[in-house]
């Protein structure tokens, strides 16, 4: 089984949000206060989850990564993990993370059949990640960072870059990939909560590049197969790589196999849609060919692109944690 949608691109990548809870505060993310959290009932049993995880594998889904909000404060996501990790014909099993609970879990997310960890972590300086995070964890985030690397799960570290804020960091997370085999990837700005003058935090993918390019010489590199949207480069004689997301200067929708579904059961083709399909009834009734129909019929309606662009956001606000980004 296939999922193509009416552009013909083959959708094979599902991001499965379990929480929108977080232990984070992230100012990309969402505002520090207003956020209305999803009452309990609203969010899918682990069962439902893992459900709608094996109606889409049926489909053709073949990477799958748990999101959150934060994956990791939810009570029982080791056995949610380790279950999934058995679907037959998933091929891949990665997590999202803040990072904050990873040393302490990182073991047993390797034993859960965890392959790929993508880790935030927007500064190196622990007053500018307090201001960007509002929360002083710094430490615990590097720390997990570690762990992940001596238990030899790979890394992928996800920069927000910010005009004004942590873009003076550039050279200094391209540095971090010389000597460790980490894969640093530098996200534009994506203004989901439309935070007043966002336009004056992005930092166009093209000037990142030049900025990393007058310390270091790089070049291009193939993407691996189900890999995401970053266009991946290698810094000379670096063990590790660097990315770019340019969802607003670059778009890479041309090449979007994704699809989403919030712990409330929403499906969504593209994250700046304002369009979802909720099918949250239909995974609580436990038939899987309705659940099926549902996700092809998504597919079909996928948008082409989003609309998105360094000075214009049509979107919905919205708090990225809800999503699963």
């Amino acid at each position: 089984m296939q999922l193509t949608d009416a552009s013909g691109r083959k959708i094979n990548y599902l991001r499965l949000s379990v929480t929108d809870r977080c232990n984070m505060r992230c100012r990309y993310c969402m505002p520090v206060t207003g956020v209305e959290k999803l009452p309990q009932n609203k969010i899918l049993s682990y069962e439902q989850l893992f459900f709608a995880a094996s109606c889409a594998v049926a489909e053709g889904i073949q990477k799958i990564r748990v999101t959150g909000g934060e994956p990791l404060v939810r009570k029982g996501i080791l056995d949610f993990l380790s279950h999934l990790s058995t679907l037959p014909g998933l091929k891949q099993l990665a997590l999202t993370t803040n990072g904050v609970l990873l040393a302490e879990m990182g073991p047993a997310l390797k034993r859960a059949g965890v392959q790929r960890i993508n880790i935030s972590l927007d500064s190196l300086h622990p007053e500018v990640f307090t201001k960007i995070t509002r929360r002083n964890e710094l430490s615990r985030v590097l720390a997990g960072i570690a762990t992940a690397e001596r238990l030899d799960i790979p890394v992928k570290i996800n920069m927000v870059v910010m005009r004004g804020i942590n873009d003076s960091e550039l050279v200094a997370f391209a540095d971090l990939t010389r000597h460790k085999n980490y894969s640093v990837r530098f996200i534009e700005y994506m203004p989901a909560n439309k935070e007043k003058g966002w336009q004056k935090l992005v930092v166009p993918g093209s000037e990142i590049l030049e900025r990393i390019s007058a310390s270091h010489d790089y070049m291009p590199i193939e993407k691996i197969s189900l890999s995401g949207p970053a266009r991946e480069y290698r810094i000379t004689g670096a063990k590790g790589t660097i990315g770019l997301i340019t969802a607003l200067s670059g778009h890479f929708c041309d090449d979007c196999n994704r699809l989403r579904i919030t712990a409330s059961g929403k499906v969504k083709g593209c994250l700046f849609s304002d369009v979802d399909t909720d099918i949250s009834a239909l995974l609580r009734a436990g038939e899987p060919t309705p659940v099926r129909m549902a996700l092809r019929a998504l597919v079909g309606r996928k948008s082409v692109r989003h609309e998105l662009t360094e000075t214009v956001a049509g979107h919905k606000i919205f708090a990225m944690a809800g999503i699963g980004g």
